[in-house]
């Protein structure tokens, strides 16, 4: 940390009150409190505990925001739900259902227009699905459906604007993209690598694709690939091999991924690291206080929200919100 004997003799503004929007390693002397005062300690992202679903899930339907998310779908001990429930920034409380149960869904959106997209339905067929719902607030609609089935997959956007990544049909992990415009899907460039239970991230034209399983590399992954509005192009690895990790941030330079799963079949543990993206590097940055996978999260921000999950012994209720790394203003020493 820069100390008082690296500034004497340096000009300092002389200033009644710290300023606003003061910029990293910037130095003055506020007279209010009689102290040298500087911008720019790093401060780590970090966890915090948030209100506990209603209903235990994994394998669930998330979006929204760290102060109004949407939980949705799932498997609850076994069974595909079709329950739903809003988080206002301390509880959940329980909404209408989707029309229809489903597990292993793509979702994304906000908490008054979130959308549930395919997903797998429950015993005996555990088929993928085509179908898709909005939820406006209040209730869900059946809207246009996917062109291809598909479970376990990822998504990112709005509900005027989202895409829905990857996934599998049943029979092979998928490469597709399709892309909403508010009334239809149509199909946009594939990604590289074709996987399912990876994560993503994003608005826009400018998202990211990360991690997952894919049975054409011979497993999980630690594959990123970036979204510029036209092509996916593959980027800088995420420091992690795995599947069924969260991901939340409004693009492909503002993103936070967590948790997953790590280790082979069948009975894999998780984790509970978190990385930060840049648009070229990771970070590590606080992990959560719990192991986790197959959790519901934010989307479009990366102060994330991550919820329920599949973390071993039970499917979960905890949530926990991150704050991103940031800076902060410290009083310089004197020594």
């Amino acid at each position: 940390m820069t100390t008082y004997p690296q500034v004497k003799g340096l000009r300092v503004k002389y200033l009644s009150a710290d300023p606003s929007g003061a910029e990293d390693g910037q130095v003055w002397y506020n007279s209010g409190t009689g102290k040298l005062r500087v911008d720019g300690i790093a401060l780590a992202g970090s966890w915090s505990a948030g209100g506990n679903l209603n209903t235990g899930r994994g394998e669930m339907g998330g979006c929204g925001i760290q102060t109004a998310g949407l939980a949705y779908g799932g498997n609850t001990d076994g069974a595909a739900s079709n329950t739903t429930e809003e988080y206002n920034g301390s509880s959940w409380s329980e909404q209408n259902n989707l029309s229809t149960a489903r597990s292993f869904l793509g979702s994304t959106g906000t908490q008054t227009a979130g959308l549930a997209i395919g997903g797998q339905v429950g015993a005996p067929t555990y088929a993928s699905q085509t179908a898709v719902e909005l939820y406006n607030g209040t209730s869900w609609t059946g809207i246009t459906a996917l062109s291809s089935a598909k479970a376990n997959s990822t998504a990112f956007g709005i509900s005027t604007a989202a895409y829905s990544l990857a996934g599998q049909d049943g029979a092979a992990s998928l490469v597709n993209v399709e892309f909403y415009n508010g009334s239809s899907w149509s199909e946009g460039p594939n990604v590289n690598t074709g996987r399912n239970d990876a994560a993503s991230a994003g608005l826009g034209n400018s998202g990211m694709l990360v991690g997952g399983y894919a049975p054409s590399t011979g497993g999980r992954v630690a594959s990123t690939e970036e979204w510029n509005g036209s092509a996916w192009s593959n980027a800088t690895n995420y420091p992690l091999v795995l599947n069924q990790l969260g991901g939340s941030g409004s693009s492909n330079t503002s993103a936070v991924f967590f948790a997953g799963d790590s280790q082979p079949h069948p009975s894999p543990p998780k984790l509970n690291t978190a990385n930060v993206y840049d648009g070229t590097s990771w970070t590590a940055t606080g992990s959560l206080a719990r192991v986790n996978g197959q959790m519901g999260t934010s989307k479009g921000t990366q102060t994330a929200l991550s919820f329920g999950g599949n973390g071993p012994p039970t499917f979960k209720v905890e949530t926990e919100e991150f704050t991103p790394p940031g800076t902060q203003i410290k009083n310089l020493s004197t020594s």
